[in-house]
């Protein structure tokens, strides 16, 4: 016997649609920086940015952050556990030094995600974007 066309027809129809599937981030790769941006924008910037006290590093832009990235500098791309920013938001609220300070830690899933950014090498978009705070300070939160 032999086999029809629409045998053929049916058989390669999932094959037509297997590409067309959206790809999912695998659970293991890197956070890139526009996943992290709003954590910075919304726990980080409204103290780190523009209007920040004197000797505070500064998160107004990736440049600024970029100044902050490297061996022994605040983030070390691929050693978030080296990395003094990502020891401060890792602290439990009641640690002295835990940012952002008075209560208001991250919540664990944007440690997470910075953690996972740094550990994949910490990238900054190659054009300087400046960094806004969002929503209301996690000092009056």
């Amino acid at each position: 016997m032999k086999p029809s066309p629409a045998l053929f027809l049916l058989a390669a129809v999932p094959l037509l649609f297997a590409g067309c599937a959206t790809p999912t981030a695998s659970p293991t790769a890197a956070a890139g920086f526009e996943q992290i941006r709003p954590v910075l924008e919304a726990s980080c910037v409204h103290c780190h940015g523009s209007e920040r006290l004197a000797g505070m590093p500064s998160f107004s832009s990736t440049r600024d952050l970029a100044a902050l990235t490297g061996p022994g500098r605040l983030i070390v791309p691929g050693a978030p556990e080296s990395s003094r920013f990502f020891q401060v938001v890792a602290m439990s609220d009641s640690d002295i030094g835990a940012m952002p300070p008075t209560g208001h830690a991250l919540a664990p899933r944007e440690v997470e995600l910075l953690k996972s950014w740094i550990a994949g090498g910490a990238e900054l978009p190659d054009k300087n974007v400046a960094l806004r705070p969002h929503g209301r300070s996690p000092r009056s939160r």
